[in-house]
C-alpha cells in the first residue's frame, strides 16, 4: 500500500532544500523526495498501514533543529519496507518554513508554546491527532550542550497520563539515555504539543538527542532514529 500524503496547513509551507546544512545530510529515497516536494505546499503529513494502534511521530517543531527531521525522512523511507502493525502518522517537517530559515520561530513565535493557540501550525498537529483519534504521540526535538536539557533524554509526564512515563521508560532503557518526568503536564511548559496532547488524554512524550543548533552533530540523525524505533517498538508496531 502507497502511503497517503496529507497537508496539514497550506501556510507553513517551505523550500526544504535552501537549508544548506540540512540538505548536505538528506537521505535519498522516493518517500523523503515526496515529502519535501509536499513541504512547499505546507505541513506534510505521510500516513504508513491501518488500523490499530494509530501513532504520531513529529519532528521540526523547531525549525533549527535538524537532526530529528533527517531522523523522520529516513523512517519515511523505511517504513514502506517494514511489516507495520498499526498506523503511523509521520511529520518530519512541522513547520517548514522554519526549516528552510533554519529558525526556531515562525512568524516569530515558539510552535512548542503555541499548540493550544488556535490557528498555530502546532495546533493544526494536535487538531490532527483528535481528528485521526491518535494512540499516541512522540515529538522530536534536538538540544544544545549547556542548554535545557543539553541531554539525550525523554520528556514525559506523570499525570494526567501515566503511559506518557511507561514510553519514555521503555525509550530511555532502550536507548541509554535520560528521563524526565514532570508530575503534571503543562506546568513547565505552557503551549508544548507534548503537554496539550498529555491534557488532552494522549499520552506523548519529546524525545531530544544532542546537537547544536542549525547544524548536524555527527551521529545525531541515527541516535533520533533510534529513538523514532524504540517508540515503535513500544506499541509492536515494528518488531525490528
Amino acid at each position: 500500500m502507497k502511503p497517503e500524503m496529507i497537508i496539514l496547513s497550506s501556510e507553513t509551507g517551505g523550500n526544504i532544500t535552501e537549508n544548506e546544512p540540512l540538505t548536505e545530510y538528506i537521505p535519498m529515497g522516493s518517500t523523503s523526495s515526496r515529502i519535501i516536494r509536499a513541504a512547499k505546499r505546507g505541513t506534510p503529513l505521510l500516513k504508513v498501514g491501518e488500523g490499530e494502534p494509530r501513532v504520531m511521530l513529529t519532528a521540526g517543531i523547531h525549525g533549527n533543529e535538524l537532526p530529528p527531521q533527517l531522523a523522520a525522512l529516513k523512517l519515511a523511507n523505511e517504513l514502506e519496507n517494514m511489516e507495520i502493525h498499526g498506523t503511523v502518522y509521520l511529520i518530519p517537517f512541522a513547520v517548514p518554513h522554519s526549516t528552510m530559515k533554519n529558525s526556531r520561530r515562525f512568524r516569530g513565535f515558539d510552535m512548542n508554546r503555541s499548540a493550544s493557540k488556535g490557528g498555530s501550525a502546532s495546533n493544526d498537529i494536535l487538531m490532527a491527532v483528535k481528528t485521526f483519534k491518535i494512540d499516541s504521540v512522540a515529538d522530536f526535538h534536538a538540544t544544545k550542550l549547556r542548554s535545557n536539557p543539553g541531554v539525550e533524554s525523554v520528556f514525559c509526564s506523570r499525570n494526567p497520563c501515566p503511559e506518557s512515563r511507561d514510553i519514555a521508560e521503555h525509550i530511555t532503557h532502550e536507548t541509554k539515555s535520560k528521563l524526565l518526568l514532570h508530575e503534571h503536564a503543562g506546568t513547565l511548559y505552557s503551549g508544548a504539543l507534548e503537554d496539550e496532547c498529555n491534557l488532552m488524554g494522549t499520552p506523548a512524550v519529546t524525545c531530544e538527542v544532542v546537537s547544536e543548533n542549525c547544524q548536524v552533530n555527527p551521529g545525531s540523525p541515527e541516535r533520533s532514529y533510534r529513538q523514532m524505533l524504540s517508540y515503535l517498538r513500544y506499541f509492536k508496531i515494528i518488531e525490528l
